[in-house]
């Protein structure tokens, strides 16, 4: 039973990801029950003005229960949240949880939310769409699609396919259609959308890229577009590049020199091959890689999730979901891609090695850029560059931390006995950062030990 001080730690941890203030029941209070259940659930406390204090509401022996039919009869599927009464001094709160719901999305009124740290974001349509497929564990990538023939692949390709993952310890003796039903690529005589985006016999207006090498902002030395398999545009896109970007030879004795190209080139494929692999191919827009004198810029149809953001790419402190998780297995089955989620920070390294500017990362429009930069750019510029990344590294730094310990504090008051290992993997950090956390917080007068290490319990200290 939550008593009067935990209202008052609620209250002191303030909104957030879990966790919402009311002062009386409404419209809004519902679109937040949605907003829990269709992330990672949640409490709205109901008694609670706007300035945090605890301002009651009044009630009758029937109007928790009249509000619990309110919110099922607004919300579908029906969500019945779970509701307790508390009485602190003489005035009195009720608080509403509502768990993650199994199957996503659930809708009030016919509108969508989603919780963002301590806010309620309204879904687009595919956004919808995404959370309804990650409810079953998938991608609209997986899914069938009967406008596709079996004509439209190349068996040829998939048998190329076949042949470079040979070249691995794995041996597949599978003839083309074979390994496409395995690969639940081909099903029940269908192809999925991945199926032809991987292996599409003809250009298809689908994965069509624009490529251009630019001498102004509006002069175009060269152009090229391609429209044919994502995998046969990784390799397209990549030999564009090279040859519009510089290189020098390195000659180091008489029978041996080197090649440094103007970018590192491992770096630039997997920008490559990321902006193929996660493209949005269900938007309209195109892919666009334009090449200037001092800087590259790949656009891609797709943003990046609402709960991630540029900040969570540079301290890798995200979980990554592939929009298209069939065609991400397979490529990295092929070693086109390497782990899940770690792109963007070998990225970063590769460029920190050539001594380069940090590339940008940033949501344009309806998709996601990447802008990588020259060593050839103005002092003026390499400097505000650098001064940028080394200021947005600490501010990340500092509110990754922030945003950690807050979060711990709230594992805690639902756990008092949570294990330090327990912490470690709800917050994805090691041991040794939870416990330097642990101290921060007890420096802070937040936290306590009560006991022993093996029999003992965290207190949280109420200000």
């Amino acid at each position: 039973m939550i008593i009067q001080k935990k209202i008052e730690e609620l209250i002191e941890f303030g909104e957030g990801q879990n966790l919402e203030f009311k002062s009386s029941f409404n419209n809004e209070l519902i679109e937040s029950l949605v907003a829990f259940a269709n992330t990672k659930g949640g409490r709205v406390v109901v008694g609670i003005n706007q300035d945090n204090e605890i301002s009651g509401i009044s009630i009758n022996p029937e109007s928790v229960q009249n509000w619990v039919n309110e919110i099922k009869l607004k919300t579908s599927p029906p969500l019945i949240p779970d509701s307790e009464i508390i009485s602190v001094g003489n005035k009195t709160v009720v608080i509403f949880s509502v768990q993650e719901y199994p199957v996503k999305p659930v809708s009030v009124r016919g509108k969508y939310f989603k919780r963002v740290l301590n806010s309620n974001h309204l879904l687009h349509i595919s956004e919808v769409v995404n959370l309804h497929l990650q409810s079953f564990n998938t991608s609209w990538d997986y899914h069938v699609n009967n406008q596709f023939k079996i004509e439209d692949v190349s068996l040829e390709k998939v048998q190329k396919a076949i042949e470079i993952i040979n070249q691995s310890d794995v041996k597949i003796n599978d003839d083309p259609l074979t390994f496409l039903i395995k690969n639940d690529l081909l099903r029940n005589g269908q192809l999925t959308n991945a199926a032809f985006l991987l292996f599409c016999a003809k250009d298809s207006v689908l994965t069509t890229i624009e490529l251009g090498r630019f001498q102004t902002e509006i002069i175009i030395k060269d152009s090229f577009r391609t429209k044919s398999d994502i995998l046969t545009q990784i390799e397209t896109v990549t030999e564009f590049v090279k040859k519009h970007i510089n290189k020098e030879i390195i000659i180091e004795g008489k029978s041996r020199n080197i090649q440094k190209w103007q970018y590192p080139l491992e770096a630039i494929r997997e920008i490559i091959a990321n902006m193929i692999i996660h493209r949005d191919y269900r938007s309209a827009s195109d892919s666009i890689v334009k090449i200037f004198d001092d800087r590259i810029e790949f656009y891609n149809p797709g943003r990046l999730p609402e709960s991630i953001t540029i900040e969570d790419l540079f301290s890798n402190n995200y979980k990554s979901i592939p929009r298209n998780k069939l065609i991400a297995d397979f490529c990295k089955r092929l070693g086109l891609i390497e782990k899940y989620g770690s792109g963007i920070q070998r990225i970063i390294q590769y460029f920190a090695d050539e001594k380069l500017p940090i590339p940008e990362f940033r949501n344009i429009s309806d998709g996601f850029m990447v802008t990588v930069f020259t060593d050839k750019v103005t002092d003026k510029f390499s400097h505000n560059q650098k001064e940028k990344s080394d200021v947005t590294k600490d501010v990340t730094k500092d509110v990754t931390k922030e945003i950690r310990l807050k979060n711990i504090l709230i594992l805690i008051n639902e756990k008092h006995d949570i294990t330090i290992n327990e912490l470690s993997q709800n917050c994805g950090v090691s041991m040794r950062t939870i416990n330097r956390d642990i101290e921060i917080l007890q420096s802070r007068k937040l936290l306590k030990r009560i006991g022993d290490k093996r029999n003992g319990y965290w207190e949280i200290q109420v200000k």
